[in-house]
This record gives structure tokens, C-alpha cells and sequence, in this order.
């Protein structure tokens, strides 16, 4: 039986004979139904049309996205390190040439994942580099559309994946929503990946933080400022949000702390 990738959010489900009644993603407020209506693909036919383009992004960062574009378009990061690489967020396209490529830079050991709207063909990944384990915070566990031996869950407020690589739970568009905290990039002064827990908008030189982004609902003080808190203990200069554009190149923390004093004033 087939697994069912929704062509809005990308995540995808469970074997099933015939597409799913309803995306529990979609429906979700953060996240919205098409005007088309409820649509459905799967892998293989995504393979026919669209394929994955690799990109360095800094020394031992890899981004890698889909062309054409599919449903959000986020650009997963790979970490390279040599207790292991790590790959920060997932897409739904995965096929032998991409496995291929990150074979080339030394493969997958672990997959981590900001939040549910990101969770995509998760499996499909791990399966593509060995059972490499997927680490998803507890909290967003009833988020999980296609459940797996695979995903390892984790519930503390943050978890060492590497010594230079923490999984930080921020909270806000999610209540599990992680950032990951990469001590040796940016030249060793430190870098943030936030899918869009922490968003950088326009001005590159600030960030932005909602619950919901399509559907422009704001997150309110308390939620903004537990962002920022959970953060504070860790040092970055560079902070990627989940697109190629999406960077503050220098000074992330503190355009990440009067970015919320900027927002907390606004909604107030």
C-alpha cells in the first residue's frame, strides 16, 4: 500500500489503500486547506517530476531543497561532522541520486526535526541511510502522521546530539517546537537553526516569531519571550531560518533579542 504525501504541507502518511480522508496538519490552524481542496501524491510520483539540489552553505553546511518547488519549499541543512553528520529538518522528495550525493559527504547519522509541519518522508530518509534514529521533542508527538520505530522522542528542555550539536525546545508554533544550537559553525562563533520557530524576515537583520504564518496569527508576550529565553544560554553569530534566503549572517542573538522587544511592542 502506498504512503500518502499531502501536496499542501508535504508530510507524509501511513499505508493506506485509497488517499486519506482528511491531512490532520492542514486542518490544524497553523496550516490551511488549499483553495483547490484536499490533494495527495506519493513518493514515486513525486520522483517522475522533481529531484533535490545540494548547495554549500558555510564550511561542513550543506543545504539541500527540491526543484520545483513542493509545498512549502524549506531547505533542510546537513551538518557535517566527524562524530557523525547531522540532518536538521526534512523534505518529502528523496531519491537515489540524493542519497548518493550526502553518501558522497560522508552520509547521515542522525535526523532532527524543528516542528510537524517539516516531518515530510522523515521515514523514508532514515530508511535511506540505515535506520538513522529521528529525533522529534515529545510534545509534538500527536503530530506524528506516520508513527515508526525510528523516531526516537525526547522531553527535557533541551538534548545533546553531539558535543558541538544541542536540540534546544523553544516552544511558540509549536509546543515542541526545537531549534538546533551548532557551537562550531560560523568559524566557531556559533550558529542557530530555527526552522521557523524564529523566523528572519525581510530586513535580514531581524527575526519574527508567530503561531501561525499562512494564517498570520501572532504569537502573544509570554510565548515570545520563552523563545528567547531558551535561547539565551547558547552563543550564535548566524542564525538560519528554514530557507536559502532566510539568514542573519552576523550578530543573530542579538537581533533575535530587540527583534522580540520590537514584536512585544507591537502586539502590546
Amino acid at each position: 500500500m502506498p504512503n500518502f504525501i499531502c501536496q499542501t504541507c508535504g508530510v507524509q502518511y501511513a499505508e493506506t489503500e485509497t488517499p486519506p480522508a482528511h491531512c490532520l496538519i492542514c486542518e490544524d490552524d497553523r496550516q490551511y486547506i488549499a483553495p483547490a481542496g484536499q490533494k495527495w501524491t506519493t513518493l514515486d510520483e513525486l520522483r517522475e517530476n522533481h529531484h533535490n539540489e545540494t548547495r554549500a552553505v558555510e564550511p561542513n553546511l550543506i543545504g539541500i531543497s527540491t526543484t520545483p518547488t513542493f509545498a512549502i519549499g524549506q531547505r533542510p541543512l546537513l551538518i557535517q561532522s566527524p562524530n557523525g553528520n547531522i540532518l536538521w529538518d526534512c523534505i518529502s522528495v528523496i531519491d537515489d541520486m540524493t542519497v548518493a550525493a550526502l553518501n558522497n559527504l560522508g552520509g547521515v547519522s542522525a535526523i532532527a526535526i524543528s516542528h510537524p509541519h517539516f516531518y515530510d518522508s522523515m521515514i523514508e530518509w532514515s530508511e535511506a541511510f540505515g535506520d538513522a534514529p529521528i529525533y522529534l521533542h515529545h510534545d509534538n508527538k500527536e503530530w506524528v502522521m506516520r508513527p515508526d520505530r525510528r523516531i526516537v522522542y525526547w522531553d527535557l528542555e533541551t538534548h545533546s546530539l553531539l558535543p558541538d550539536v544541542t536540540l534546544i525546545r523553544c516552544g511558540g508554533h509549536f509546543p515542541g517546537s526545537t531549534v538546533l544550537h551548532w557551537a562550531s559553525g560560523a568559524e566557531g562563533k556559533g550558529v542557530l537553526m530555527t526552522g521557523d520557530t524564529i523566523m528572519v524576515v525581510a530586513d535580514t537583520r531581524w527575526v519574527t516569531f508567530m503561531y501561525s504564518y499562512p494564517n498570520t496569527i501572532p504569537l502573544n508576550r509570554k510565548a515570545v519571550e520563552r523563545i528567547v529565553a531558551a535561547v539565551e544560554p547558547f552563543e550564535f553569530d548566524r542564525l538560519y531560518s528554514g530557507w536559502w534566503e532566510k539568514v542573519v549572517k552576523s550578530d543573530a542573538k542579538n537581533a533575535v533579542k530587540r527583534s522580540a522587544e520590537r514584536y512585544v511592542r507591537a502586539i502590546e
